[in-house]
């Protein structure tokens, strides 16, 4: 009787599995990518810029956020742009076509923006920053009191999609596309707001109306008729260019200068760079050097002899 050769002993372990698991793939490299600014350390630099990062760290896995901010640093996103409310972009993945993704945040019921507008008439010195193109710090507060929230605070807050092949609900072309969206707000604060449903001349309209009171011009009906203005009480202009009150502190924002208005602008003709690229380095340089002077005057007390003839 023929003894039976012994069968190769399997390497695995007895009772194990093989891991069908599928492997992670690579992206196509690319050239036509978008540049981001950073390539190391904070994606980001403003406060409401960080403080839309966090907010992404709240709600997405870290491995899906470090994922995508390699991606949009390697230049993977081949356009981002914004489009009614929400951004649109194309991911180069590993797959020939690109991947393309969709963005945006719940928009605010009309009655949550009025509440908005409420708080914020009850606080001019952050209806002024609004209304001059600036993200005031306590923004959140005023949302807060008014039982709304502008940076998402919660997972069902964001409408994300991506057509790429991954079962996750965030996948790195999305969070590429979040890092990106850092970046622009960091030039534009009010893409947040348009994103909520409210661009910047709805947002300023409705403060004016709210801190205004809205218009009245119209005498109510059956009510007496305005006073003419040469009727009114003369005013005493002997003292119109005097303060009554030494004037306040000017407290300057320690963020960068607000640089949307220059991106708004557009292309100038007569440079072959945009106006951000060639001026933003200015504009910083100028706040950096008033702060610097304005820190000095703090620091140094005034002199009893001090007089307005003294440098």
């Amino acid at each position: 009787m023929k003894r039976r050769r012994p069968r190769p002993r399997s390497d695995r372990r007895p009772g194990r599995r093989p891991d069908r698991r599928p492997r992670p793939t690579r992206a196509i490299p690319t050239d036509q990518g978008v540049a981001t600014r950073s390539q190391r350390g904070a994606f980001v630099e403003s406060w409401w810029a960080e403080r839309w990062v966090a907010a992404l760290e709240r709600l997405i896995t870290p491995l899906r956020l470090a994922r995508g901010r390699t991606y949009a640093r390697a230049g993977q996103v081949l356009s981002i742009q914004e489009d009614t409310g929400t951004v649109l972009a194309q991911v180069q993945g590993s797959r020939r076509t690109p991947y393309r993704v969709t963005i945006g945040l719940a928009p605010l019921p009309d009655a949550a923006w009025e509440r908005v507008f409420a708080e914020l008439s009850r606080r001019p010195d952050l209806a002024a920053s609004l209304l001059a193109g600036e993200m005031p710090r306590d923004i959140d507060d005023v949302f807060a009191q008014a039982r709304a929230a502008l940076f998402p605070t919660a997972p069902d807050h964001l409408r994300l999609h991506c057509n790429c092949p991954d079962k996750v609900t965030v996948c790195k072309h999305i969070a590429a596309t979040c890092y990106l969206i850092g970046e622009q707000l960091d030039e534009d604060p009010f893409l947040l707001f348009r994103l909520r449903g409210r661009n910047q001349d709805e947002v300023l309209e409705g403060l004016r109306r709210s801190v205004g009171g809205g218009p009245a011009t119209a005498a109510p009906e059956g009510g007496p008729e305005p006073a003419p203005l040469d009727a009114a009480t003369p005013l005493d202009t002997g003292d119109f260019w005097s303060a009554s009150a030494p004037p306040p502190r000017i407290d300057l924002p320690s963020e960068r200068p607000d640089l949307s208005l220059l991106r708004r602008l557009g292309p100038f003709g007569a440079l072959d760079d945009d106006l951000v690229a060639r001026l933003g380095p200015a504009y910083r340089a100028v706040a950096a050097l008033a702060e610097a002077a304005f820190e000095a005057a703090d620091a140094e007390p005034a002199g009893e002899d001090d007089g307005p003839g003294m440098a």
